[in-house]
């Protein structure tokens, strides 16, 4: 069994919070409209993972089945309501977090994936390009379990109604069982990575008199042409795809992403130039709101020129980006 993973907010994640109030208060200043931030906490990552010796297939607890509905609200306060608040007051943007867990059970999100469920064919290798099965992991039912199988490979979805669906799956610990899903009520829905974000920019795509506009790290670029793909698939227009901002990426001098896991786990070592407060902001050496006014500054940097957007920054370039004392331009290649 690999042990739990260790969630820590790093100056990536904190960047791309900065930018999305930075970016609603110039909306809100620029339109006259009211703008709000809301940030999505993916409580399904996986908490627990293990392997069934019997049959070789993985099995992952996610966050929300391992630590509950208080644990997990106690959680994602410690962690992120802190510099939310201070970036809001900072801005005067309101904000709201909302968990994977609630977004997944709402009414809207349910029916979305139940209306896209029959068409699901049509993308399916942009959903998963090296297997064509999109992932939906449904956690097993009994009391106290939660596990459920990672790659989904004993999973069945079939429809069976105009807004109704059986799900069949295969427990760890229990053996086979299903669930029935509608839109009011049903099974948690853990949907892969890129099935989740279809079903989601696909339930933004009927504005409703509110613009949604998506702020994301740069990572995640090449995943945004697949699921545009998908959303195109499965019939939306290139005009109703959603607005989307991608944050610059921190990379090291090999030019690959700054991950704390495999620097954590011993597999990379931290960059030159790099800080421990980049991985773990509680490290930051100052006061919170100072921290946050030093993100607001170097968000004010990106914003000075498009340029900024296209392209990565070093760790130790964002780290004297975070650390000089006023907002300054730095040169585009």
């Amino acid at each position: 069994m690999r042990g739990r993973r260790v969630v820590v907010p790093q100056v990536q994640a904190d960047m791309v919070q900065s930018l999305a109030f930075a970016m609603a208060a110039r909306l809100r200043g620029r339109f006259g409209l009211p703008a709000e931030v809301l940030f999505s906490a993916l409580d399904n990552a996986p908490y627990d993972m293990t392997t069934d010796p019997a049959t070789g297939h993985r099995y992952q607890r996610a966050y929300a089945q391992a630590l509950g509905e208080q644990a997990l609200t106690d959680l994602v306060t410690a962690l992120y309501e802190p510099l939310f608040t201070a970036l809001s007051r900072r801005l005067g943007i309101p904000y709201r977090i909302e968990t994977y867990t609630r977004q997944q059970a709402g009414e809207h999100f349910r029916r979305t994936w139940l209306r896209v469920l029959p068409r699901i064919d049509a993308a399916r290798w942009w959903l998963a390009p090296s297997t064509g099965v999109p992932h939906v992991r449904v956690p097993c039912p009994h009391f106290g379990c939660g596990w459920a199988e990672k790659h989904a490979e004993r999973t069945q979805v079939r429809t069976t109604a105009s807004e109704a669906a059986t799900i069949a799956a295969v427990c760890l610990h229990h053996g086979p069982y299903e669930v029935a899903v509608t839109p009011t009520r049903g099974a948690y829905l853990d949907l892969a990575t890129l099935y989740r974000n279809l079903v989601k920019e696909l339930a933004l795509s009927n504005p409703r008199g509110t613009l949604h506009v998506m702020v994301k790290g740069g990572d995640w670029v090449f995943g945004s042409h697949l699921v545009d793909e998908a959303l195109q698939a499965v019939g939306i227009t290139r005009a109703q795809l959603p607005a989307r901002l991608f944050c610059p990426q921190i990379v090291t001098d090999t030019g690959a992403k700054l991950s704390k896991s495999l620097i954590r786990e011993g597999q990379a070592p931290l960059p030159d130039g790099a800080a421990d407060w980049m991985l773990d902001t509680r490290k930051w050496p100052g006061s919170l709101p100072q921290y946050a006014d030093q993100l607001l500054g170097l968000t004010e940097t990106l914003l000075s020129d498009p340029r900024h957007f296209f392209r990565s920054y070093s760790a130790a370039e964002i780290g004297r980006m975070m650390t000089t004392p006023a907002p300054r331009s730095v040169p585009a290649p």
